[in-house]
Formats: C-alpha cells, structure tokens, sequence
C-alpha cells in the first residue's frame, strides 16, 4: 500500500497506487496552531499490509518517523519510504536508524554516502540518466512527458 505521510502528497500517492494498481492511505495531520501538530490521523487500511511512505523531501525526518510509527500502530507488517530529495539534516540519522522503518531509498539529487555510512538504512537510486535525458530533449525540443511513461535504464 502507498502511503503519504502527510495530505500535500495525496495526489502523488494516489496517482502511484493508480498506476500500480495497489491500495493507498494518507496521514492528516491536525493542528491546534501553526507549525504544531497535535496529532496524526491515518486514513485507510494498512493491516498487515507491506506499507510505502512516499514524500517528494525529507530533512529532519521527523514527519515519515512519526507517520511510519503510525503506520505500526494500525497494523502495518513492514514500512519502507521513498523520497526523492533526502536532505537528511539534524537528528534525521537518529530518526531512520531508531524508527520501525525497514529501509529509507532517496535520489542521489543531494550526495548521499555519508550518511550511507552512518545509518544502515538508507539506500540511493542513481537518477542522473534520467536527468540527462530530460536535459537531452529539452536540448531538442523533444517531449519531457514522454519520461514519465518511458524510463531509460
């Protein structure tokens, strides 16, 4: 099941679970005041199910630890999360290393192999054949979008 850690990526992981034909759920955050988070709501069915968190960044990691935490109370059997800009800042080692998730996989948009070092959980995806060939047909003029049905290996 494709999880969203919070409701901004609704729409991300909706459009994922859709193309692979699996299940999705999100997790709402609910707020007394601004910037803090009173509590986390999950909304779907993740019982005994493999759950994905996908966040397009994640800096301190405070969000996917606590949503993957959330992810266990509702029964979820493992937890793994994808995101494509691992900032990875602060205490967010501690947080990865320390929370119920399987694996972490980030993008190698950001250097990433001290922090491969220092916490056994993060795994990197190489994207710079995509990027190049997005720059590619940018370059000629040709179609972007055609990236998004047709990735090159």
């Amino acid at each position: 099941i494709i999880v969203s850690p919070d409701a901004g990526g609704a729409k991300r992981v909706t459009a994922i679970a859709d193309r692979l034909n699996v299940g999705f759920a999100l997790i709402h955050k609910e707020r007394q005041k601004a910037n803090e988070v009173s509590r986390m709501v999950l909304v779907g069915d993740v019982k005994d199910a493999t759950a994905i968190l996908v966040d397009d960044m994640a800096d301190t990691c405070g969000t996917i630890c606590t949503a993957a935490e959330k992810l266990v109370e509702a029964g979820a059997a493992q937890i793994y999360a994808i995101m494509t800009h691992g900032v990875l800042s602060g205490p967010a080692l501690h947080r990865i290393e320390n929370s119920p998730i399987t694996s972490v996989v980030v993008t190698n948009t950001i250097p990433q192999e001290e922090k491969m070092k220092n916490c056994s959980k993060i795994s990197v995806i190489d994207i710079s054949a995509i990027l190049a060939e997005a720059i590619r047909r940018t370059h000629n003029g040709e179609s972007v979008s055609y990236l998004f049905r047709n990735v090159p290996l």
